[in-house]
């Protein structure tokens, strides 16, 4: 990406999510591809993180958040046992408008151009079909189609994870993983969403949910009448009787407001970068509310994800997946342990894995 402004430099270089290997910034005029391929750490292996496609206000807010989520990959692929370390992309624009084979196949080729540093997969804004044509122009890349060689929609196996951390926390806090009975509330039914209300029904839990897109809602009521929908999230993280509040929307979830309005005791959630802000980690501790940290249970897709790179097995990955569960219950022990909140105490482990790895 050429034109490089100043709010670009001072986010790569005064960002307090720093330590990053390498931040690339790609342009391809003839496409209009303007997008950041962040490399949090290779550590435990190639960076992998997904790609989104989303229409920044400017490339210092795309800059900063490359950084965030890839960042975030790191803690995310080394607590899910992972080979990897943590990157992310973000292509600067509205994906309705913007994407196009060109733009794809341009990206695939900045990819491409880091030898494997760097595998991608899908995120907001992007799809399995957009991950067949980037894989056109590079071999790392993942969440394709099977068709293609790839294994498919990532979704599943991450509801089915954020289902087990969901599990962990219930034992945890009411010394039992059945949810039956438990009213649990559904911020965002979308790719993630969908699966996970399915799970919970099964298991016997009263759902309450929400979505900004009406569609998105009433394909859950056809299908499940017994489910009660409201009107948006303030309506739902106010709902009482919620035991358990899973934001599975887009990240900053969990900010002042919304903590202090919480009627649910545990929050376990698909949704990446749920807190708003440090400290809310420590606001939610406060209330007595059990977090089971974002990165940790939402972790089954990018497990999939990286299997492709193997050979794609679907019961190696769900049994993997599974996992998810105890290591949740051994992040709260650890929280316990040391006088913290999960998420501090998830950042710990993680490090302790980092660490580990760059001193062999």
């Amino acid at each position: 990406m050429t034109d490089v402004t100043d709010g670009v430099l001072h986010t790569l270089f005064h960002s307090d999510q720093g330590g990053h290997e390498q931040v690339v910034l790609c342009q391809d005029r003839a496409s209009g591809l303007k997008a950041v391929i962040a490399i949090h750490s290779t550590a435990l292996g190639p960076a992998l993180g997904g790609t989104r496609f989303h229409p920044y206000a400017s490339e210092a807010e795309a800059v900063a958040d490359a950084l965030n989520l890839a960042r975030g990959m790191s803690y995310k692929n080394a607590l899910a046992g992972l080979g990897h370390g943590g990157g992310k992309a973000v292509i600067i624009g509205d994906p309705d408008t913007l994407k196009s084979e060109e733009l794809l196949l341009a990206y695939g080729r900045f990819v491409d151009s880091l030898g494997g540093r760097y595998v991608t997969a899908c995120d907001v804004g992007t799809y399995v079909a957009d991950m067949d044509v980037v894989a056109r122009a590079t071999r790392w890349a993942t969440g394709r189609s099977p068709s293609n060689g790839g294994a498919g929609d990532s979704s599943v196996l991450t509801a089915y994870g954020v289902f087990q951390g969901m599990r962990a926390s219930a034992r945890h806090r009411w010394g039992t993983d059945s949810l039956a009975g438990r009213r649990v509330g559904v911020a965002g039914v979308g790719k993630v969403g969908h699966h996970l209300v399915n799970h919970l029904l099964e298991d016997g839990a009263e759902v309450v949910i929400t979505d900004v897109r009406e569609e998105s809602v009433r394909r859950i009521l056809d299908r499940h009448p017994e489910v009660t929908a409201v009107a948006d999230t303030d309506t739902l993280i106010r709902t009482e009787g919620l035991d358990i509040y899973a934001p599975c929307a887009l990240g900053g979830a969990l900010g002042d407001a919304s903590v202090a309005a919480l009627t649910a005791s545990v929050v376990c959630g698909a949704a990446n970068n749920q807190l708003d802000h440090p400290g809310v980690e420590k606001d939610l501790a406060d209330r007595g509310i059990l977090y089971a940290p974002d990165y940790v249970v939402n972790a089954g897709g990018v497990i999939q994800v990286a299997d492709e790179l193997h050979g794609f097995d679907f019961d190696r990955c769900k049994a993997q997946a599974a996992k998810i569960y105890d290591t949740t219950l051994a992040i709260f022990a650890r929280a316990n342990e040391d006088g913290v909140p999960p998420a501090a105490a998830a950042d710990r482990i993680a490090e302790q894995r980092m660490a580990e790895a760059r001193r062999h």
